[in-house]
C-alpha cells in the first residue's frame, strides 16, 4: 500500500468504527475484503449511501487492491478489523470466540 492507500484505508477504519448508516457501508466494504464467505460481500449499489469523500476512498483502496496478482490482507490492522467485526457480525464474532 502506498502512504496515500493506508491513509484511505485508515479513514474508512474509522469511520466504520462508528455508528452510522455509512459506518455500516464502510464496515461491509472492508469486511468483504478481509472475507466475504463469513462476513458478507459488498454490494456496490451502498456506495450511492456514502459521502462522496467516503466513496473516493473506497475507490483508491479498490485500485490498490486491483494492482495485486495475490490477494492480500491488511493484517497489521487486525485487532481494528476484529473490532469492526465484533460491532458489525457479532454473531460471527461471538461463534469464533468458542474453544
Amino acid at each position: 500500500m502506498t502512504a496515500h492507500e493506508r491513509a484511505a484505508f485508515e479513514r474508512l477504519l474509522k469511520i466504520a468504527r462508528s455508528d452510522t448508516g455509512q459506518s455500516r457501508k464502510v464496515a461491509n466494504f472492508i469486511l468483504a475484503w478481509w472475507n466475504a464467505d463469513s462476513l458478507g460481500g459488498f454490494d456496490l449499489a451502498e456506495l450511492f449511501g456514502v459521502d462522496e469523500e467516503i466513496a473516493a476512498d473506497m475507490a483508491t483502496v479498490f485500485v490498490c487492491l486491483s494492482r495485486n496478482a495475490m490477494a492480500f490482507y491488511p493484517t497489521a490492522y487486525r485487532a481494528e478489523i476484529e473490532a469492526i467485526i465484533e460491532a458489525w457480525r457479532p454473531e460471527v464474532w461471538a461463534h469464533s470466540q468458542q474453544p
